[in-house]
């Protein structure tokens, strides 16, 4: 009798009972057609079998992909390819896992509806953009819970060998006690695209999400949500107390970048006095850098690097593909039907860059408990989004749609009006 016929059947009753699991996909862009592949490659009886977006151009070309590399583990019919806004609640209907990776401002209600229909779910970061979105989310890692269902996070840094290592060290305190962290994310803009002749507004803001606030969150959670992931893992999963940001739009001031600012820069505060100073930076020409740095009594931690220098200097000397091993424990977790469920650290590390964009935005200090019981939301919220909506931002008469303005800006309860 082969491995998988001698497990309990009911721990992994898909497919009719067979040994299939079938996979679909929420959002067809770059990432998860990566994430389509690592799933397929995890488990050798995942069958992609559904696939929805936005845009069909998209889906057809995340299909070819995915068929070009995997032939014989694609079995998509035309009738389980799904566009809209509403597209997502088609594929949980027809998976057993789904892979969620399309605008973060989604990314809650898809993972709710997923886990409420009994499905395992990988999720790629930001996991939301604001309050509204986490408690969402945190209702929905709760049932998953109790569902005994698998839900793993794209924060691939907590599937990295040489990172787990290294925090392991840090914590053992190999670098004696931390002082404070340095996160940077400083790099080129998001991929920028001429707007197709007759696309309505809508479709293009949802053409090109990482610049629209509404649908991205903007680049605290975008970019710097690994970064400050890692630095709550290295002070033991906790969050701050408080935070304080700058940021504003110094070269991405076109019509074509949306709304979004192109550079933060945020001081977090953790209760035992510990300080994370967080870069990032979207500009074309400028030095670039994506690194992780524990300041410590005895030494640093070099922690995108897996190497400690100063008193006891150490380098890891491994190899890993996190982005494949991520899949590998899900599938091995689901097929041996013991949940994996990282809940805990997306949503806190989420809710940690949330903070600090709101910070950003408004010029004010932010601190946890305001951001953890607030229920601000980037309106519309998620389960009021339509294909025949109107976005809503709107550009101005020059073509240039409103940004935040740091000192008049008001988004969440604690923050005075003037």
């Amino acid at each position: 009798m082969g491995a998988l016929a001698a497990l309990d059947v009911s721990r992994f009753a898909h497919a009719a009972g067979s040994d299939i699991l079938k996979v679909g996909l929420i959002g067809c862009g770059g990432r998860n057609a990566g994430a389509g592949l690592q799933a397929l490659t995890a488990d050798p009886g995942a069958r992609l079998v559904a696939l929805s977006d936005i845009f069909q151009n998209r889906i057809q070309e995340t299909l070819n992909n995915i068929r070009a590399r995997k032939p014989e583990q694609v079995q998509v019919t035309p009738d389980h390819c799904f566009t809209g806004f509403d597209g997502y609640k088609q594929v949980v209907a027809a998976a057993d896992v789904v892979c969620i990776a399309n605008a973060a401002k989604f990314h809650p209600l898809h993972v709710k509806a997923a886990v409420e229909a009994g499905k395992h779910v990988f999720v790629e970061k930001p996991h939301g953009i604001d309050p509204y979105g986490i408690k969402m989310l945190r209702a929905a890692v709760a049932l998953a819970r109790e569902k005994k269902l698998s839900l793993v996070s794209g924060l691939q840094s907590r599937y990295h060998e040489g990172y787990v290592e290294t925090v392991k060290r840090i914590q053992e305190g190999a670098i004696g006690e931390i002082i404070a962290i340095e996160e940077k994310f400083l790099r080129a803009p998001y991929r920028v695209f001429p707007r197709p002749a007759g696309m309505s507004e809508l479709n293009w803001q949802c053409f090109t999400q990482y610049h629209f606030t509404w649908l991205s969150g903007d680049d605290v959670p975008q970019s710097l949500i690994h970064n400050l992931d890692r630095a709550s893992w290295v002070l033991g999963d906790t969050p701050p107390e408080k935070c304080h940001g700058l940021g504003g739009r110094s070269s991405m001031t076109d019509p074509i970048y949306g709304d979004v600012f192109d550079h933060h820069s945020v001081i977090y505060q953790w209760p035992n006095g510990v300080r994370v100073y967080a870069f990032c930076r979207t500009t074309s020409g400028c030095y670039d850098e994506n690194s992780s740095t524990v300041l410590g009594t005895k030494g640093r931690a070099h922690l995108m690097q897996s190497r400690i220098t100063g008193h006891t200097p150490w380098r890891w000397q491994g190899q890993c593909d996190p982005y494949q091993v991520e899949h590998d424990r899900l599938f091995a977790a689901i097929r041996a039907g013991q949940p994996l469920n990282n809940g805990d650290y997306m949503c806190r590390s989420s809710l940690i860059t949330i903070m600090g964009q709101l910070s950003c935005y408004t010029g004010q200090e932010v601190t946890w408990e305001a951001v953890e019981t607030s229920d601000f939301f980037f309106p519309p919220k998620p389960e009021d989004c339509r294909d025949d909506m109107t976005p809503p931002t709107r550009p101005g008469p020059d073509g240039c749609y409103p940004t935040p303005i740091p000192g008049r800006t008001r988004l969440l309860e604690e923050v005075p009006a003037r």
